[in-house]
């Protein structure tokens, strides 16, 4: 379907109305029933990803059985229903879904974001209007960077009073924007009048609201992150939030952030090496000098296996330390220090999970001979989706940050990506 396409099909209705029936939505109690809620579901989401990729076939059932789950609602508080569950699970969660089909891992996360600048900033009645729709199976997406900009943190996005009426008009277009197409709601950042960011939370049948699905990347294919437009979209004043607000506060916004990013890059590298042990069992040859009648005896491709699954564990046992962190540090009131460990520990496991899905994706196709290529398999999706994925902010960043802490004592930027 093409971008002019899908606008018009948007134009028409039928797309806009993204039914759920709240009766059937599942409301999880606890962290224990999260994660199985999340093995179960990557069970389905795992059984056609591979043709989903090739066929760029959105995934519109499959998220819906994402709101059926309950697993939108997870960090909900409990005064208001949700489990209010732990980071760890979160970190889980995304690495179990992401090991099944990455795409599908990937479109929920800015929901998470969304819902901890809530419980951050919202007013009582708004916790309970946004966390009572999560909860309803209600999907919060992204209207993401803006193109042609100094940096990723410069915007033209612009929301504005409307005199005498008592609402606020947004203008602005928008990119990167993960889960707006299949969203109910696009929270989008936008300068006030005085330059301060703002969060407004806008519908995306919202007269004004263009979602084009113009994604193009080689990797991510079914996440749809294209552009989103605002034109003169009406926006009452209790659906925003001042984030200028928490802007320069110590928290924990960025590193939640990057560890769900830290857990689809695990989970990306999960399923390569899955993959490529059932392909080197089941398909792949012995080198012919190799001495060996399988391709599963070769002692250089038994060292390498060997490898891959102690950086995988080393990066999966990292990501949970590193959630155990945030863990800690939500307990008690964030100072710069606690903020500052916070991002230093997700640091960390960004630099494993990243290296861990780029060299497993790699060494797939080395270990597993040149069969694998071949088009019918669609293996090249992991390396595609690790390197696509990992793009979102620079290792060599990460690295630097790392050394600038220990070493000159320097606390990492405050932003979504540290």
């Amino acid at each position: 379907m093409t971008s002019s396409s899908f606008t018009t099909a948007i134009a028409e209705g039928p797309l806009m109305e993204l039914p759920i029936d709240t009766n059937r939505v599942r409301i999880i109690r606890n962290d224990a029933e999260a994660i199985s809620t999340a093995h179960a579901l990557a069970k389905r989401y795992a059984q056609e990803a591979a043709t989903r990729d090739a066929e760029r076939r959105l995934p519109w059932k499959e998220l819906n059985e994402f709101s059926y789950s309950g697993l939108g609602g997870i960090t909900v508080p409990r005064e208001y229903g949700g489990a209010d569950v732990s980071y760890q699970t979160v970190a889980e969660v995304f690495r179990l879904l992401s090991a099944a089909d990455s795409a599908l891992g990937q479109i929920p996360q800015n929901q998470f974001g969304v819902l901890g600048v809530v419980k951050a900033l919202a007013s009582e009645e708004q916790k309970a209007h946004w966390f009572g729709l999560a909860l309803k199976g209600q999907r919060f997406g992204n209207a993401g960077p803006e193109r042609g900009t100094k940096t990723i943190l410069h915007q033209r996005t612009r929301i504005t009073e409307q005199k005498g009426q008592g609402k606020l008009s947004l203008n602005g277009t928008r990119f990167y924007s993960t889960g707006a197409l299949y969203a109910h709601w696009i929270p989008t950042r936008a300068l006030d009048e005085q330059g301060r960011a703002v969060l407004a939370f806008v519908p995306r049948s919202a007269p004004g609201v263009d979602v084009i699905d113009d994604w193009s990347a080689f990797g991510q294919r079914i996440t749809a992150s294209g552009t989103v437009t605002f034109n003169d979209v009406q926006v009452p004043l209790e659906h925003t939030l001042p984030v200028w607000q928490i802007a320069n506060k110590p928290g924990l916004t960025g590193p939640s952030s990057q560890l769900i990013q830290a857990a689809i890059d695990a989970g990306i590298a999960s399923n390569a090496i899955d993959d490529a042990i059932q392909f080197v069992r089941e398909n792949a040859r012995p080198w012919t000098d190799s001495g060996v009648a399988l391709a599963s005896d070769d002692p250089y491709t038994i060292h390498a296996f060997g490898r891959l699954k102690i950086d995988l564990h080393a990066a999966n046992a990292v990501l949970q330390e590193a959630a155990a962190t945030l863990d800690e540090i939500a307990r008690q009131p964030i100072d710069d220090k606690g903020s500052a460990r916070a991002s230093v520990a997700v640091a960390e496991a960004k630099i494993l999970t990243t290296e861990v899905a780029l060299e497993a994706s790699e060494r797939l196709f080395e270990l597993s001979g040149a069969s694998a290529t071949r088009a019918k398999h669609n293996l090249d999706r992991h390396w595609r989706n690790a390197r696509t994925h990992t793009l979102h902010d620079p290792v060599r960043w990460k690295y630097h940050l790392l050394g600038n802490y220990y070493l000159n004592d320097v606390l990492p930027a405050r932003h979504q990506w540290n």
